[in-house]
């Protein structure tokens, strides 16, 4: 009875000591990377983060323009369900569970951690007391490998810190009960199962470059797929139409935005294509890496090439940025800007391009 007992108690203490962590450029596959290397997984060897984010077939592109936000644009370069993607492709189960009760959410997140799992999230990046971006930004991947009751305290693994994080309790239930954009975090949980092995990486590694492909060519918007719900004056575009989309709207912002508004939004396009959780070059430079490792495990000539087409891609998103806050006025900056943008299109075409003809040649055909 006593055994019983106790196995009914709850666990006042509970941390995985020996998970594997370092920091990385994205927030979802940095976790995603350590997760596979704490199950064991990977071809031959503990496999990058470009090399991860790749395998998730994620690589997007998603503008908005809505008068009234702060700051008025917002610019994403993955797919919104890069996450579950990855699993499925390398053959894991994965549930992905909601709620807006903070109990059973947290129960959720004791039971992995009892049973030795450590434990996939969203949260809120403005709720999370150890990052000094305020950006209210819901959809933030972190992993939680660890809590204790008597301090009342979560062990918190992000990207963006070197070191396991410990969080308040509360500061955790505010991060995953945030109801900012671009979606309410409802206390969303993974939970996964892990393959014995990985699938062969050829086959793998073709249909995430694929998959790309696909949402580079897609109508709908990752982030809001049902425009409807946006205000009339506002504007929206994905994949390679909705680069051309943002190009011609930058060409338009002087038009509607007064100067104050305009600078904000030059100064924003540093934080979305570099600093916030991109790894540099809106994605394109981690979709290069993916390219560069799959090449040098295949000896694949088609895959190089996509790589040095990515890594192109990448730079003039990285000058874009950068001239957004670089000194001089904001007319000037902006004119920059918008001579950047105005090639954006050819750049990104030439790496569908490539990248579609790279994933024929892993195919063998």
């Amino acid at each position: 009875m006593s055994v019983e007992v106790a196995a009914l108690r709850p666990e006042p203490r509970r941390v995985l000591l020996d998970y594997p962590h370092r920091q990385a450029g994205h927030c979802g596959s940095g976790a995603l990377r350590d997760l596979l290397e704490w199950a064991g997984l990977g071809w031959e060897e503990v496999p990058s983060e470009g090399l991860v984010f790749g395998m998730g077939g994620g690589l997007g592109f998603t503008y908005l323009r809505v008068p009234g936000l702060t700051p008025p644009i917002y610019v994403v370069g993955r797919s919104s369900d890069l996450e579950v993607d990855l699993l499925a492709r390398l053959g894991a189960e994965v549930d992905v569970r909601h709620t807006d009760d903070p109990a059973t959410g947290w129960g959720w997140v004791r039971g992995e951690l009892r049973q030795g799992r450590p434990v996939l999230m969203w949260a809120d990046i403005a709720e999370l007391p150890y990052l000094n971006v305020r950006l209210q930004m819901s959809r933030h991947d972190i992993v939680v490998i660890g809590y204790d009751d008597e301090t009342q305290t979560a062990f918190v693994v992000d990207n963006d810190r070197a070191e396991v994080q410990e969080v308040p309790y509360d500061a955790l239930a505010r991060a995953r009960a945030s109801r900012s954009f671009p979606v309410p975090t409802r206390h969303t949980t993974y939970f996964v199962n892990w393959p014995q092995v990985l699938p062969d990486l050829r086959p793998t590694a073709a249909s995430a470059l694929v998959a790309s492909v696909e949402n580079m060519q897609a109508a709908a918007t990752a982030i809001i797929p049902d425009t409807s719900v946006l205000p009339p004056d506002a504007v929206a575009g994905a994949g390679i139409d909705g680069i051309g989309v943002f190009a011609e709207d930058v060409g338009r912002w002087p038009e509607l935005m007064p100067e104050p508004e305009l600078d904000v939004a030059l100064r924003s396009l540093h934080a979305f294509v570099e600093k916030a959780g991109t790894g540099g070059g809106l994605f394109r430079r981690l979709q290069a890496q993916f390219c560069a490792d799959v090449a040098r495990r295949t000896r694949s000539a088609e895959m190089a090439k996509a790589e040095t087409a990515l890594l192109r891609c990448a730079a003039t998103w990285s000058a874009l940025a950068a001239a957004g806050r670089s000194d001089g006025s904001t007319l000037a900056r902006w004119r920059h800007v918008n001579e950047l943008a105005a090639t954006l299109t050819s750049d990104e075409h030439h790496a569908i391009s490539q990248m579609r003809t790279a994933a024929g040649e892993l195919r063998g055909g």
